[in-house]
């Protein structure tokens, strides 16, 4: 140990330098947050605990995964959101989970927690509705699944896929050009790696090259509503509503900001503060887009204050 290092060297705690800490990723994002942790616990918990193996067919898989016939032809109605939570194996689980933490805080970010809970899930359910429509029209063939005697409304549907592909679609039209590295060597811009991937899964549906047309096809019906959303984003106003008690909450958090600026003792007082603090709020409640056009300039003007 270096003389320097040593503690009395260092001088008193408060005059040492302190590193700044970097804010999460998931920090402001707790929808984010709890998808990733949902969809690797359902995951672990169908493996260890509930039969799942190699294939990942658990109770739980087989419980909520999508199929036409269960989904269907037997009004199994919630398997159009479960099936979205499931997964056919540990790399499946990891790709999509690398692509909701890198892009889905993005996304929440841009649309507030409430409205990207609505994009998200809605978009898988858009999937698994694209993927019936398709089976209807005969696009998949008639008779089983290739290699067995199943059925093909019997074939499953799992993976968070859909969701993600929208979240994609919703980043390359709000930043373009933000640089991705397709499996981590290649550069490209986001907006050239969702049409990359929305061409992949448009052929593999067309030649079911990689035998996974169905799939595919939930990732192209998720990408597709993503993409209505983020085209006419009033679909998603009536998200801001859901929750009882919001504006209670409300009244409570700006009713403990005064109080607190009203104890703390301070040499310049300003009216715009509390404004400002109700803004902020909004951006992370609702996103960014969400603000009028006073909001956004009592914001420019804080920010040119400092």
């Amino acid at each position: 140990m270096g003389l320097a290092d040593r503690q009395y060297h260092q001088g008193p705690p408060q005059q040492r330098m302190r590193m700044p800490q970097q804010p999460s990723r998931l920090a402001g994002c707790p929808v984010t947050k709890w998808l990733l942790i949902s969809n690797i616990a359902i995951y672990y918990l169908d493996l260890l605990f509930f039969g799942g193996g190699q294939s990942g067919w658990g109770s739980l898989t087989a419980w909520g995964h999508f199929s036409v016939d269960l989904g269907v032809h037997h009004y199994q109605v919630w398997r159009f959101l479960t099936f979205q939570f499931l997964h056919g194996g540990g790399w499946h689980l990891f790709g999509n989970m690398l692509g909701l933490f890198f892009f889905g805080t993005f996304a929440e970010r841009w649309w507030g927690s409430k409205k990207f809970s609505v994009f998200y899930l809605a978009s898988g359910v858009a999937g698994a509705l694209l993927y019936v429509i398709l089976f209807y029209v005969g696009w998949f063939g008639t008779g089983a699944i290739p290699g067995t005697d199943i059925p093909l409304s019997h074939r499953p549907l799992v993976g968070a896929s859909a969701g993600i592909f929208a979240i994609l679609v919703c980043i390359a039209i709000i930043a373009p050009n933000l640089k991705v590295l397709l499996f981590f060597v290649i550069p490209m811009s986001m907006r050239t790696f969702a049409i990359a991937a929305l061409v992949f899964a448009s052929l593999m549906i067309l030649t079911d090259a990689n035998g996974n047309a169905g799939g595919e096809a939930g990732h192209l019906g998720g990408a597709i509503l993503g993409f209505i959303f983020m085209k006419y984003p009033h679909l998603l106003s009536f998200a801001d509503k859901l929750g009882a008690g919001g504006k209670k909450r409300r009244r409570t958090v700006d009713a403990k900001i005064v109080r607190e600026r009203k104890l703390r003792p301070r040499t310049h007082i300003n009216l715009d503060d509390t404004e400002v603090d109700r803004i902020l709020d909004k951006v992370s409640r609702e996103g960014i887009q969400s603000l009028t056009d006073e909001e956004r300039e009592i914001l420019t003007r804080s920010v040119n204050r400092e």
